[in-house]
């Protein structure tokens, strides 16, 4: 990546953080976006996550409706796609306070 590139990229950075900044200013229980802005995820890293979390949602509710009780290996999932910086238990706990994918986050709360 050459310099030019570097700066729009922390460019782009730092405008995703800001919008993020100001939806705090008004919101301050938006614990995920506070974990975003500290950990200095990406907007890309972001919609990944959400877009898994999606699909794990709707896993989970298929292997609920099939008679699963055990979702350790969604955890597993998610876990190994988070960014190696990241802290499950933190995830976790700012979803859940964010009201973020609730069905899915409170049934991985069981196997943190």
């Amino acid at each position: 990546m050459n310099e030019q590139d570097l700066l729009l990229h922390r460019i782009n950075l730092l405008e995703f953080h800001q919008r993020l900044l100001i939806k705090l200013l008004s919101h301050p229980n938006k614990g995920f976006y506070r974990l975003i802005i500290e950990n200095g995820l990406s907007e890309r890293e972001v919609n990944n996550f959400y877009r898994l979390c999606e699909e794990l949602t709707v896993k989970l509710a298929e292997q609920k409706a099939e008679g699963f009780v055990h979702f350790h290996p969604l955890l597993n999932q998610l876990s190994a796609a988070l960014p190696a910086h990241l802290k499950m238990e933190e995830v976790v706990k700012a979803c859940l306070q964010q009201r973020l994918f609730e069905p899915l986050f409170m049934e991985l709360r069981n196997y943190l």
